[in-house]
């Protein structure tokens, strides 16, 4: 399936060509097909969310405000890596200058490092609504939901800002450099480094327990008093609704967590060039999708915001 190019030019600046995915046209149109359908219905549905949650005062509650920005980041993140990945598909590969690729990395890995730390202060979320519900409103307050938004985009800005800065300090051999993957990400840059990157891989570790294992721990502590707040839940219908409002998150958590934890966590010994493109398709367009199916399809106050609109809006151009 995934191909491998000729040799390539070695002189000039220095750039780097993605590999392609496949050298059959039939089926790099299916491809490009496939992720731009893909594409297309992650923007619109995470737009939605963000459309409904901003123009329905009945969402404005800390879990939408959350659930708002996590798809703004979502319609970011995708944007970074997406646009780029069809052009390649589309034609002849484009090479990606240095500046080029080192931007598209600090992009993807602060959106991608905010994406976790949301989940993170979602999960925090839910556990005060359930575990606290009558100090819900005087814990969450609005100053402390922006404050909590702004501390996640800051430190994953921080610390992808370093981790990319020292990454692209390396030297790379030769001219243009094939990156087996679809998108300038940390181990196929790493992999293509003209010297001893011991120390740059040691950092990733490091930024991985800090964006990854932190946050997830954190979740799992959450759910732990989450769990058993619901059991002490006498009726049957008030712990299905408890753990409704809790089953769509958790599920978006565990495959963004342990596709990411694939890619970032496992020792290169044991870690394949192809096996990470593969895997990165998964947090690049089915997370992304996941989170406007999940938070639709089965909340009721969104679905309910969206047909309201829907109907405002037709009755609105009928006049």
């Amino acid at each position: 399936m995934f191909a491998r190019s000729p040799v390539l030019n070695q002189s000039g600046p220095a750039e780097f060509v993605f590999r392609a995915f496949t050298t059959v046209p039939e089926l790099q149109a299916l491809l490009f097909l496939l992720f731009l359908l893909l594409y297309l219905m992650i923007l619109c549905g995470n737009a939605a969310i963000v459309w409904a949650v901003r123009t329905h005062s009945s969402l404005h509650t800390p879990m939408y405000f959350f659930l708002c920005n996590l798809s703004f980041v979502e319609i970011s993140y995708t944007t970074v890596v997406v646009p780029l990945m069809l052009a390649n598909l589309w034609g002849a590969r484009k090479p990606i200058p240095l500046a080029g690729c080192g931007a598209q990395m600090f992009f993807f890995l602060t959106l991608g490092g905010a994406d976790c730390f949301l989940l993170a202060i979602m999960a925090y979320d839910r556990y005060v609504a359930i575990c606290h519900p009558l100090r819900y409103t005087l814990i969450m307050t609005q100053k402390l939901c922006v404050r909590m938004v702004l501390c996640a985009l800051g430190l994953a800005l921080v610390l992808s800002l370093q981790l990319t800065c020292l990454i692209f300090t390396l030297p790379f051999c030769g001219h243009r450099r094939e990156i087996n993957h679809f998108l300038c990400d940390v181990p196929p840059v790493l992999r293509l480094a003209c010297a001893d990157i011991r120390v740059h891989q040691a950092v990733l570790y490091v930024v991985g327990i800090l964006v990854l294992t932190v946050p997830f721990l954190l979740i799992c502590v959450s759910y732990v008093f989450i769990a058993s707040a619901i059991l002490r839940i006498r009726s049957t219908e008030g712990r299905r609704r408890a753990f409704s409002t809790c089953s769509s998150h958790l599920t978006v958590v565990l495959l963004q967590y342990g596709c990411c934890s694939l890619v970032y966590l496992r020792p290169r010994s044991s870690t394949s060039e192809d096996e990470d493109r593969q895997i990165a398709l998964v947090y690049t367009f089915v997370t992304p999708l996941l989170n406007p199916l999940i938070y639709t399809l089965r909340n009721k106050d969104v679905k309910g915001a969206l047909r309201n609109a829907i109907a405002s809006k037709a009755a609105s151009d009928t006049r």
